[in-house]
């Protein structure tokens, strides 16, 4: 295997246009990067730091996962490419309740263009408010802001912000066209992964002066870590192959048609969207107890957030799984595809053309989505329960007894509380991180492929496809 890799990466390298789009991914990826340490002026460093370890996990600690860590020391990419996103996300879902952006979209490459100018601007809107909202939230801290007042800083704030933004957007459309990937993919994928040296370095030092029950835990942790990409890697692959059949038809001197292909399905159509809804809506109660000085509120939602609450996982995986629905529901829609079909003379052998066939598609695709969710589900919960266990004390009437079950039971207690320390990755990171690497690699290999050259698995190995692929 590490032959392979090394061949493929010597190939990677004989290849100048390959070779000269991977350079310049890298070089504007640095360029990304080198704009973390560029900071707004005014904030004082040592209050930001209390100020984060408040509101790490509210929806502001959220945001900071897609912005490589630039929110949380306010530099002028504090923003990233979030509200780039929500803008994508707010168009693709206006399409459903818009008669005039869904035409828009189906008109090809102008409709495509029309789409991404509109996503810009949008962009910009979001950019503002976010900025101003989080600007003026800033200053209301106290010690925060020192040598400017509220007049100057919410301006300056704004206004840098959203300029980065711009910035980072247009690096991302950059890496699009001229280098390897999803350059907005590739983004938030390298803010993430920018964290893990420091998270490395971090659990060393624990293993070094840890006890050997800890020293276990941790590689017990690693072990479940690498099974919950190894099922990543395998679910985010997985397709389910519907057969269409093409009928004859003759045209003038022409027979068209008559070949049989498939309609890829994939397991997980929602990607981690359904992850970012579902923790974006469980994050909005602490950020408004921030604002409030009710104190059993700001208490119960303390409680509620910490990590392991049975009620929040509830609503977790609840969410999780309506918005894979939700998401899958508005991106596929059957009875469009089943006369599409129709038109082109495509049918599903055994089942009938129009609704029978847009009725099939629908059966398929909520088993499919059905899975889908529950996956997500329980990649983001493996990875919470581990390191803040599971609080079974707080389910009502059972909750007393199976706590002290799982107590008095060898090798259950950790259940409860988790492993005791902190890791880096999550389940909404790692299914990001893998999903872009995924697609990447696949990428690379397509572009090696076309030229001869073998792919990061060798000449006998099947070819490692994408999220998309």
């Amino acid at each position: 295997m590490l032959d392979n890799l090394i061949k493929t990466l010597r190939n990677i390298m004989a290849v100048p246009e390959l070779r000269k789009r991977v350079f310049y991914t890298l070089m504007i990826l640095v360029v990304y990067r080198s704009g973390s340490v560029i900071l707004t002026p005014g904030v004082d460093r040592i209050a930001l730091e209390r100020l984060w370890g408040d509101v790490a996990g509210n929806l502001l600690g959220v945001l900071d996962l897609f912005t490589g860590g630039n929110l949380r020391v306010v530099s002028v990419f504090a923003l990233g490419i979030t509200p780039y996103i929500t803008a994508s996300i707010i168009l693709q879902l206006m399409t459903v309740v818009s008669e005039r952006v869904k035409k828009l979209q189906e008109e090809g490459e102008l409709g495509r263009r029309k789409m991404n100018q509109y996503t810009r601007y949008l962009t910009v809107v979001l950019c503002m408010i976010q900025s101003a909202g989080i600007a003026f939230w800033l200053t209301k801290m106290p010690g925060l802001i020192t040598g400017l007042s509220t007049a100057t800083f919410v301006p300056l704030a704004t206004l840098t912000w959203t300029a980065g933004t711009v910035f980072v957007m247009w690096l991302g459309e950059q890496i699009t066209e001229r280098g390897i990937g999803n350059g907005i993919s590739l983004i938030i994928f390298a803010g993430i992964v920018m964290g893990l040296p420091q998270a490395i370095t971090q659990i060393w030092d624990k293993v070094s002066r840890a006890e050997p029950i800890t020293v276990l835990g941790i590689l017990i942790m690693a072990a479940v870590m690498l099974l919950v990409v190894a099922a990543v890697v395998f679910v985010e692959r997985g397709q389910r192959k519907i057969p269409i059949s093409y009928a004859r038809r003759v045209m003038g001197q022409q027979v068209l048609g008559g070949q049989m292909t498939h309609l890829p399905l994939r397991v997980n159509m929602g990607g981690v969207i359904p992850v970012i809804f579902a923790v974006s809506i469980l994050s909005f109660p602490q950020t408004i107890a921030q604002f409030t000085t009710w104190t059993k509120l700001q208490e119960w939602v303390a409680n509620f957030n910490k990590g392991g609450h049975p009620l929040y996982d509830l609503i977790f995986v609840a969410s999780i799984i309506f918005f894979s629905f939700f998401y899958v529901s508005i991106v596929f829609n059957t009875d469009e595809v089943a006369e599409n079909l129709r038109k082109h003379g495509g049918f599903i052998p055994g089942i009938r053309p129009g609704k029978r066939t847009a009725e099939h598609l629908s059966e398929v695709l909520t088993r499919l989505t059905t899975v889908g969710g529950v996956y997500l589900a329980v990649i983001c919960l493996i990875p919470q329960i581990i390191l803040t266990g599971f609080k079974v004390q707080e389910i009502p009437v059972i909750g007393t007894w199976l706590s002290n079950v799982l107590t008095n039971t060898p090798g259950l207690g950790w259940l409860q509380d988790g492993l005791g320390f902190q890791f880096y990755f999550g389940g909404t990171s790692l299914l990001i991180v893998v999903g872009v690497a995924m697609d990447t690699i696949s990428q690379v290999e397509s572009q090696l492929i076309m030229r001869h050259y073998d792919g990061f698995l060798g000449p006998r190995g099947r070819r490692l496809r994408g999220r998309r692929g």
